[in-house]
């Protein structure tokens, strides 16, 4: 993995130099910050899916091109993201189940609560960033290294706070059962240890009569 890594700086250069392209131009097409570039390039900053989908774009190029994927045949997994509702979501169930789990990058831009209910049970867990979670009449904070896990049939809504992109793990099931999350409430950051408080959904019918 770390191999792969390090292979990509030289890799995203090349690419670059041979489409004539200097960072300034790569920056406005991308959003990508020149410096961000520069040290993406020269290995001083680790690459992430939010920063190689925009690029593999940019230079018309899969992005298993970018990071090296193995020759079909390795048992390796090559991942599909797709995009869904301006999220890059990356499926990481191979098969068809009752159980299915994602990677997902959701934009800072998402900030816009617009809360669903559908059958099901989801667990999330932030890999990276603040992610905002509304679930009936809850509103939370989740950090890095923080889960939740709540019955679908809440009204719920998750995205950004604002601050920047979240990276989570999302496991989706078909049974809807009772939440569980350890996180700060909206307002709380000043909460004793830095701990947050644990929030559980109202039982009975959920927040605005649906």
């Amino acid at each position: 993995m770390e191999q792969a890594l390090a292979s990509v700086g030289p890799r995203l250069r090349e690419l670059r130099r041979r489409r004539g392209a200097t960072l300034a131009a790569l920056s406005d097409a991308t959003g990508i910050s020149r410096s961000t570039l520069s040290r993406l390039e020269t290995g001083q900053r680790r690459p992430t899916l939010e920063l190689l989908l925009p690029l593999s774009q940019a230079h018309q190029v899969p992005l298993d091109e970018l990071v090296g994927a193995p020759d079909v045949g390795d048992p390796r997994v090559r991942l599909k993201p797709r995009t869904v509702h301006g999220s890059t979501v990356v499926p990481l169930t191979r098969q068809p189940g009752p159980l299915q789990t994602y990677k997902m990058v959701i934009p800072a831009s998402r900030t816009t609560p617009d809360p669903r209910v559908h059958e099901g049970h989801e667990w999330l867990y932030v890999l990276a960033g603040r992610l905002r979670l509304v679930l009936g009449d809850h509103d939370v904070v989740l950090g890095a290294g923080e889960a939740a896990e709540f019955d679908t049939r809440v009204p719920h809504w998750f995205g950004s706070t604002g601050d920047g992109p979240v990276e989570i793990l999302s496991i989706f099931g078909r049974q809807g059962e009772r939440m569980h999350v350890r996180a700060r409430t909206r307002g709380d950051a000043t909460a004793p240890g830095g701990r947050g408080r644990s929030a559980r959904p109202r039982q009975g019918r959920p927040a605005g009569g649906a």
